[in-house]
């Protein structure tokens, strides 16, 4: 049968089980109050500029707009609004980076959830675009030349989903014809990104090589010379630019990080000095503020910032927002003022404005009190995963719950790429927790929640680790008395798919039910596929023995077994999906569905979305369809009363 026509009866397969649920309709309603509030995803300043991607109500993308940085009150207007130039909303803004004196802004648009971004160029103050458009610019680094005539970008050759490369754009040029500025043919899964100093003497390339490296090279355009300030070594990186001195956050000789500064002439590790020492919390980020630095520390989990001098003193206080992640922070060098993007699990991403310690305001959206926004119990704790190590788990759920043997309870994590599992906004969560649900989010080895050792814990040879991590936090739960086995779903996308794939493979009698969202499953052959040669460096390579046998040890599709009472399934793809290919969660559908033997009441289920993607650029209403498909999924399973 053509893959085509089996998916399609898959999907009739699943729509007509879910559909039928008589609480989908419920779901599905609360799912379109919860998304519907307004959103900040990411902004920049430019002088009294504020460039802020949003979601206003009821929009299905996130849109570029332009709000005042000094009055809040002020009108914002529309830049682009990616949404209107697709009928049906599937195109999203991707990235976008204004000019140095806020004049122009580019941006990238991609379709489908592709994530191919296209390079266009809009006049701020007249909306109207340059003739300048530059194809294979997916997730691009921008710098704009200080005069704005042009800018360093990275773009991959044509039909290359590697080598991507550094290069020099002169507004109305040839965009053909553009000088390549850096390249490596020696290392083509490398991940090159591009920052310049303020007078445009010095061009910064940092080079993430893998998911433990980052190089950074500095171009002096005067000199013409190329320094590196550091590169080869098994680090992490941040790193930023403040007047004349690089400014960077670094693990090395600090694993949980600390902050450095070198002049950009001579930056060279030789030349580092000690500006915030390693502490108890991760630091991964510096930025300068005026005449400080701001650093976002991560501690249990939780974001916060500090306050530091550049002679290593702290510089006061900093503001408490709370059990919360902080997802962006933009700064004007010339300017104590600083715009910063905050979320947690009972409140939409917002974007505030903060000045020292006390002045804080909140910029955008307008606070509007909305009842569907459930008042919630945020609780951290610890539990000891299967060799001993305590592990972190933050529970959530609505604030007059109790939770016991009978609450039904979603438990996630991720566990992987160096990526701490910090308190996001999600209507999925909001959602679960406001029909008296409990959901759990554990800190698994692999992520960043305790700095690089944390990381290298679980990747490559001791990925295992995650997985004892994440079963153990299930049978904690259990024996906690806060849920039951037969009231336990468990859920994960992309390395998280896997990290669920492997659950009901290793331990199907974990739970009730599963959503794989988007995953890695055949870990034997997943390099030959979109862009996962870029993650050999995180799981191993199959084509090498000893990494092959790590990989096929816990490979889910090698280990669905015929005859075993597997847990209900739901996975999920899509068709437009360039980082995972949906073959994985295809493959896996078909091979649970032989293989179950509990299907006439725990289904093996499979559904993939069209003109979409991974999840970046989805529009609204798809994101609604599919939590609602899971809310009444795991509704069913776990016997929620409709």
């Amino acid at each position: 049968m053509p893959t085509q026509q089996w998916v399609a009866l898959q999907n009739a397969r699943t729509r007509q089980a879910l559909d039928a649920r008589p609480d989908r309709g419920w779901w599905h309603g609360r799912l379109v109050a919860l998304t519907s509030l307004p959103v900040v995803l990411a902004a920049e300043i430019r002088g009294d500029q504020l460039f802020v991607l949003e979601r206003s109500p009821g929009a299905e993308q996130y849109a570029l707009v332009l709000r005042s940085a000094a009055d809040a009150t002020a009108a914002p207007r529309t830049l682009v609004d990616p949404a209107a130039s697709s009928a049906d909303s599937a195109t999203a803004l991707d990235w976008f980076e204004p000019s140095c004196d806020g004049r122009l802004i580019a941006y990238g648009t991609s379709d489908a959830g592709s994530e191919h971004s296209t390079l266009a160029v809009l006049d701020v103050a007249t909306g109207a675009h340059l003739a300048d458009s530059i194809p294979d610019t997916r997730a691009a680094s921008v710098a704009w030349l200080a005069d704005s005539s042009g800018f360093y970008y990275t773009a991959y050759p044509a039909g290359d989903q590697y080598n991507r490369r550094v290069m020099f754009h002169l507004l109305g040029d040839d965009p053909a014809l553009d000088e390549v500025i850096w390249s490596d043919a020696s290392m083509p899964q490398s991940w090159p990104d591009v920052q310049a100093s303020a007078d445009g003497r010095f061009v910064l390339v940092t080079v993430s090589v893998g998911w433990t490296r980052v190089d950074g090279f500095v171009l002096d355009r005067v000199a013409n010379t190329w320094s590196v300030a550091v590169a080869g070594t098994d680090q992490a990186t941040s790193f930023s630019v403040m007047g004349d001195q690089l400014l960077m956050a670094t693990t090395v000789d600090a694993p949980r990080g600390r902050v450095v500064m070198a002049a950009l002439a001579s930056p060279g590790i030789a030349n580092w000095r000690t500006v915030v020492p390693e502490g108890t919390g991760v630091i991964s980020h510096a930025a300068a503020c005026g005449d400080e630095i701001l650093v976002l520390v991560t501690e249990r989990a939780v974001d916060r910032l500090e306050r530091w001098l550049p002679d290593g003193r702290v510089a006061g206080g900093a503001p408490d927002f709370g059990i919360v992640s902080i997802s962006g922070l933009t700064t004007d060098a010339s300017s104590p003022t600083a715009f910063v993007t905050v979320a947690g699990f009972g409140s939409p991403a917002a974007l505030y404005r903060c000045s020292g310690s006390a002045d804080v305001v909140r910029w955008a959206p307008a606070l509007a009190p909305d009842s569907s926004v459930p008042a919630l119990t945020v609780r951290q704790v610890t539990y000891p995963s299967l060799d001993g190590t305590s592990v972190g788990l933050f529970l959530v759920h609505r604030s007059d719950v109790v939770p016991s043997t009978d609450t039904p309870t979603i438990l996630t994590g991720y566990g992987g790429f160096a990526i701490s599992e910090t308190p996001v906004w999600s209507p999925t969560i909001a959602a679960w927790c406001a029909n008296g649900g409990l959901y759990a989010i554990a800190g698994l080895r692999g992520g960043l929640e305790h700095g690089q050792e944390w990381h290298h814990a679980g990747r490559r040879d001791t990925k295992q680790n995650v997985f004892d991590d994440f079963h153990a936090a299930a049978d904690f739960l259990v024996a906690s008395g806060l849920t039951s086995r037969d009231r336990l779903a468990i859920a994960g996308g992309s390395n998280g798919g896997l990290l669920v794939g492997v659950a009901l493979t290793q331990r199907p009698d974990l739970c009730a039910a599963v959503w794989c969202a988007v995953p890695l499953l055949d870990m034997v052959r997943f390099p030959r596929f979109l862009i996962a040669q870029m993650w050999t460096d995180e799981y191993g390579d199959p084509d090498v023995a000893d990494e092959f046998a790590w990989l096929y040890a816990y490979s889910p599709y090698h280990h669905v077994s015929e005859g075993v009472d597997y847990p209900a399934v739901l996975l999920t793809t899509a068709e437009s999906d360039t980082r995972v290919d949906p073959l994985h969660a295809r493959k896996m559908a078909a091979l649970l569905q032989w293989a179950s033997a509990s299907q006439e009441h725990r289904p093996i289920l499979l559904t993939q979305q069209d003109r979409a993607g991974h999840g970046v650029g989805k529009p609204a209403s798809k994101r609604v369809d599919e939590a609602a498909d899971v809310l009444s999924f795991f509704s069913w399973q776990l016997g929620v009363p409709s």
